[in-house]
């Protein structure tokens, strides 16, 4: 998340318990390791969201709306792909045998979220509509990787929305009777995941429904497939709305939170005694921001907070490394002058314009639609709160705002995490040190596994050689640690990533959208075998 959304949502967390807000903590604003990560993409100087997601979850800078390919491929050219895939941290899970999944409340096949599994010359193609003709044979779409191709075919958990590029043209949703699916080529691709599953004999389930979650037994399911909506999950402020369609007056039902979602994958990856990968997104944060709309993108991080205090709920904190940040800013500004403390974040400033004796609100945006909203605030400004629906002031006209491109921050807990998060680091460092913590991929080789032991798996791992940025110093004594172990590893030129990240061991990792996309990476360390 970029540090300006953290404050803001920070503020409106306190004050929202009546109190002042300023000096309220959101939960990564307690963890001990603190760094700020590059955005820039290969090609551009603000970051975008599938090259950002290639340089966060697979160690390689790329270029501009591509999707897990190194700089070698080029936007919408389907032949650069053929020697560009680079491997992500679900690969790499899946090689020391952990569980993996995904829980985001955008499209499962949105940006961010395809980087684990997919390559792609275009973000865009998440069905075969998307992609061109002449080249649909020798480039799937995303939502066909991710039921054909590992390291998609084998992710245990995937939750959030986009049902529409799972189902044929011929298909209606079965919550929105008036639209139909996006795909051209007859297939049903969730009915065909389904079946996949029954054929290698696996204990699967697909849900479209909060009620259906609820009623899934995590103990009789191995593989859970939930795509909740036709496109993006509600709003959390839109999820308690009765919606009624206007053909069939039935009423559709309430998507689950990010938190039930988080909850009910990790009752399932906990099964495994290898331990799990869990990537968790609040991908509407970035939503409400592009939409000029602060009330819905700082509720959104507070709902993606929530989720993160669901899961050290059910985890061991001193068994598992949780990194929050974002794979891109946000134009979102917020300032005032002589505003006191305990003013509403989404308030009106104390003083009004000293050009157009105007009002204006605390949180401001750079681009964006609210530049042709009227500045409606009362001129005394200090009574306005905005409400969920509000377009907040932006200096420059767009149909929606941009990114920033500003560093974005790197909280970290757990194992290691003060000295592998520190300093300033590129962005596509993170997961590499992560495969450090964990002995990992291109890191396996730091550990040497002790099988002597009845319940317990050790491992001797050797200290970090080099490390990215100002990585803070610290002595370890020789100590034995829990097979799941994760450690960093310093970063590499993007041809030696690349070469190198084949070998990638397991961890868990986790997502969440703060800004734009604020992402919580979580490594479980333990071993119960």
């Amino acid at each position: 998340m970029s540090l300006t959304t953290s404050t803001a949502a920070r503020i409106l967390r306190g004050q929202r318990k009546g109190l002042p807000g300023e000096d309220t903590d959101l939960v990564w604003d307690t963890f001990p390791a603190v760094a700020l990560a590059k955005t820039y993409n290969i090609d551009v100087q603000t970051g975008e969201s599938s090259a950002c997601a290639t340089a966060l979850l697979c160690g390689v800078k790329a270029r501009y709306e591509t999707l897990g390919i190194d700089a070698g491929g080029r936007f919408n050219n389907c032949a650069s792909t053929i020697n560009t895939k680079v491997t992500s941290l679900i690969d790499w899970a899946h090689a020391a045998g952990k569980w993996s999944g995904i829980v985001t409340t955008s499209r499962v096949t949105h940006a961010t979220p395809a980087a684990l599994y997919a390559h792609s010359p275009s973000r865009f193609w998440e069905d075969d509509s998307r992609v061109p003709p002449t080249v649909r044979r020798d480039c799937k779409d995303i939502a066909l990787q991710l039921l054909e191709n590992e390291p998609g075919r084998s992710i245990k958990v995937i939750l959030g929305g986009g049902r529409r590029h799972f189902l044929p043209t011929i298909t209606m949703d079965p919550e929105h009777p008036d639209k139909e699916g996006k795909r051209l080529d007859g297939r049903n691709l969730a009915e065909d995941w389904l079946r996949d599953k029954k054929k290698r004999r696996q204990r699967a389930q697909y849900i479209y429904s909060r009620d259906q979650l609820a009623k899934v037994d995590p103990l009789t399911t191995d593989y859970l497939l939930g795509l909740f909506e036709y496109s993006h999950m509600d709003f959390n402020v839109d999820r308690d709305v009765v919606h009624e369609d206007e053909t069939s007056k039935t009423k559709k039902e309430s998507d689950p939170s990010l938190a039930a979602m988080t909850r009910k994958a990790l009752s399932i990856l906990l099964k495994n005694e290898k331990g799990f990968f869990l990537f968790i997104e609040g991908g509407r944060i970035d939503h409400g921001h592009h939409n000029n709309n602060p009330y819905r993108a700082l509720d959104e991080t507070l709902e993606m907070e929530t989720a993160l205090l669901a899961a050290l709920e059910l985890v061991n904190p001193a068994e598992t490394l949780v990194v929050v940040t974002a794979d891109h800013g946000q134009v979102m500004t917020f300032g005032g002058l002589s505003t006191p403390r305990g003013h509403p974040i989404l308030g009106a400033d104390s003083v009004i314009s000293d050009v157009d004796d105007l009002g204006y609100t605390t949180i401001l945006y750079g681009t964006g639609p609210g530049h042709s909203e009227p500045r409606t605030l009362p001129s005394s400004g200090t009574k306005f709160i905005a409400k969920h629906d509000v377009v907040h002031a932006a200096a420059v006209p767009k149909m929606w705002s941009t990114h920033g491109g500003e560093d974005v921050p790197v909280y970290a807990l757990g194992p290691m995490a003060t000295i592998l998060f520190a300093g300033v680091v590129e962005q596509s460092y993170i997961p590499h040190a992560i495969a450090y913590a964990a002995c990992l991929a291109h890191q396996s080789h730091r550990c040497i596994t002790n099988n002597t032991t009845e319940r317990k798996v050790t491992q001797n791992c050797s200290q970090p050689e080099v490390t990215q940025g100002s990585i803070a110093e610290e002595t370890r004594n020789d100590e034995t640690r829990k097979r799941n172990i994760i450690v960093a590893s310093s970063v590499m030129s993007d041809e030696r990533i690349r070469s190198s990240a084949q070998d990638f061991k397991s961890f868990v990792i986790y997502i969440y959208h703060i800004n734009v996309l604020s992402l919580c990476l979580m490594t479980n360390y333990l071993s119960k075998g």
